[in-house]
């Protein structure tokens, strides 16, 4: 059985094609282009023939009927939209309203307990950097959003009047004498990956001190740029989502 599966977030949408228990055929691709552009410059670099379609959409409900129609037509498959459940697949969802949470964050939460099986905090760098703590019997303990780097130097500058807007991403650091910026660009960029990498940081403390030996998995756009500034050794999962999806589509609750 092939899959077509589907990340559609703010930014960008991702896919990749589940065959035979591996994900193949990755790929992604900005809104920003699609918006230009048109759903076909995405259809072109999907594959045509596949059983099915399993999407995670965080991209608004008028996005995904659009996605669904052209999708549909074009893998000639029903496309079918996951959902943030009370529980499922060995994680809890600890929120008094389930619906409420994030699908994206839900499926993460999914992908991540069906590789840890133990304590384990998500975060997932883009437009806003989500971090979701799991205890060691898969109950979601809650959750952290903060602005991602790009929407914290956007903010920067239309909050103050000296401040410009600043493109770019920092390098990596490793949490040397470089996190300090000697001019106002690098200061920004610097404070943004800090912001999130102390955030993630004081998450993992947090949960040490009550007991738990969490695993940090990153995911999302930005993850990359803020695995040297962690503290703690971390799994780099750039699909984490897809894989979620996966593991909802092969195993029974």
């Amino acid at each position: 059985m092939s899959v077509l599966l589907m990340d559609v977030g703010n930014f960008r949408v991702k896919w990749g094609v589940l065959d035979d228990g591996d994900i193949r055929r990755t790929g992604h691709i900005s809104q920003e282009k699609i918006r230009e552009e048109g759903l076909t410059v995405l259809t072109t670099k999907l594959p045509r023939h596949v059983d099915a379609v399993r999407a995670c959409n965080v991209a608004g409900t008028s996005f995904g009927t659009r996605l669904s129609g052209v999708i549909g037509m074009h893998c000639n498959a029903d496309v079918h939209f996951a959902r943030s459940e009370r529980r499922g697949w060995g994680v809890t969802n600890r929120y008094r309203q389930p619906r409420r949470l994030g699908v994206d964050r839900w499926v993460a939460m999914i992908g991540a307990w069906a590789e840890t099986q133990c304590s384990c905090l998500i975060v997932d760098a883009g437009t806003a950097v989500t971090l979701d703590a799991i205890d060691d019997d898969g109950n979601h303990l809650g959750g952290q959003i903060i602005p991602g780097v790009e929407t914290m130097l956007h903010s920067l500058s239309v909050a103050t009047s000296d401040v410009p807007l600043v493109k770019g991403q920092p390098k990596q650091s490793a949490g040397d004498l470089k996190m300090f910026g000697r001019n106002t660009a690098s200061a920004v960029r610097e404070g943004a990956q800090n912001a999130i990498a102390g955030a993630v940081d004081r998450a993992y403390r947090t949960l040490q001190s009550n007991g738990y030996e969490p695993t940090i998995i990153l995911t999302g756009g930005g993850a990359s740029r803020i695995l040297n500034a962690l503290d703690e050794a971390s799994l780099h999962r750039p699909n984490l989502v897809l894989h979620g999806l996966a593991h909802m589509l092969e195993s029974a609750q």
